[in-house]
């Protein structure tokens, strides 16, 4: 390092960076594991380009960094911050966005989730609450959910349509299901998940003609336009508080994948997930992390006067170390992007997680 020094101006960041997991390589059930403060702290003095990228979820970028800096002692910011979910927003631009589109969105908490995607800038965001409190039958059982629940006011749907009559599209017509971070009623988001996956383009308390239809490609399951559904992350297992892993959202997507199975008579659920270890989220990281430090630069060069460099001869980013403690999520993911920049993603495995735990450390 010796061509970085704390707080130096004049010097471009090195060629490499760094990504870390939080849970389990930073903090340990909300405190820090020792060391990660003064790591964090060590590459900020030292100009040296980090991201955070999680695979949790459940809150807005802003709180969870106010949480973070809170916890670590580190000054940290919303540009080199990315959880399970923030790719989302990309899903608001281009041709097929839908901003303005009218999507469901699922988690730890109903309400939470549709603030974050409204923040995102969602427009028309409903919760599977919303849902049951229009129409309870949709859920006949009693759970912490149903009886505790927020909802705004949705249309009672219409009753299913007999054979052969036309399909009510007067409906709530739902056009993507979002599960944001790990959901906690798991019966009822299944339930809700799987109608609108058999229904008719989206619209709720419909079932699509086409299902098990033998003469269509995948015998007409999911091929009548019903709302794309996608996961903000797999992970099985996650460290939490327990002496041994917890389930985690993964565990949530295998049992709606499961239940599809059973009543598809074998066929996959056809589903779209991001976060760690998948393509996506890593071309979103190291376009956030090409960013980020491209700032660092020009915070470093602020106040010079005119020195000859400028924010686009920065070299390279020759290489990320991945830090983390999930193989299948952390490490698989580094190891297998393909940086469409060149970069190498080097995968550094700590046991201060789930997998040391596996491990029995």
């Amino acid at each position: 390092m010796s061509d970085v020094h704390p707080g130096a101006t004049g010097r471009e960041p090195p060629a490499f960076a760094f990504a870390f997991d939080i849970d389990g390589v930073l903090l340990h059930v909300s405190k820090p594991i020792p060391g990660a403060p003064e790591v964090l702290k060590f590459l900020n003095d030292y100009n040296i380009p980090f991201i955070l990228l999680t695979n949790g979820g459940g809150k807005h970028e802003t709180e969870r960094v106010k949480d973070l800096t809170n916890k670590l002692g580190v000054q940290l910011s919303t540009d080199n911050f990315i959880q399970s979910h923030t790719p989302f927003r990309d899903l608001l631009e281009g041709p097929d966005s839908l901003r303005e589109k009218t999507v469901l969105v699922t988690g730890s908490d109903y309400e939470k989730c549709r603030a974050i995607f409204k923040e995102y800038g969602f427009q028309n965001v409903i919760t599977p609450a919303d849902i049951y409190h229009a129409d309870p039958t949709i859920f006949p059982f009693q759970s912490v959910a149903t009886s505790t629940m927020t909802a705004q006011s949705l249309p009672v749907p219409s009753s299913p349509p007999r054979p052969l009559l036309p399909i009510p599209t007067t409906n709530l017509k739902i056009d993507a299901m979002f599960v944001l971070n790990d959901p906690r009623d798991w019966a009822l988001d299944i339930q809700i998940l799987t109608d609108l996956l058999l229904s008719h383009s989206g619209y709720a308390g419909t079932y699509s003609p086409l299902n098990n239809n033998p003469s269509l490609p995948n015998c007409g399951w999911q091929a009548d336009g019903q709302p794309k559904l996608y996961f903000s992350n797999a992970d099985l297992l996650w460290s939490a508080g327990y002496h041994l892993p917890r389930l985690g959202q993964g565990a949530f997507q295998a049992a709606l994948a499961g239940v599809w199975r059973r009543i598809t008579g074998g066929h996959e659920l056809q589903r779209t997930s991001i976060g760690k270890p998948y393509g996506e989220t890593y071309r979103f990281a190291e376009r956030v992390l090409s960013s980020h430090r491209h700032e660092v630069l020009r915070v470093m060069h602020e106040g010079e006067d005119g020195g000859g460099r400028h924010e686009g001869t920065v070299g390279a980013l020759k290489r990320v170390y991945m830090v983390g403690d999930n193989p299948e999520s952390d490490i698989a993911g580094a190891n297998g992007h393909m940086s469409e920049h060149g970069t190498e993603w080097v995968s550094v495995l700590v046991k201060t997680g789930g997998w040391g735990k596996l491990e029995g450390v």
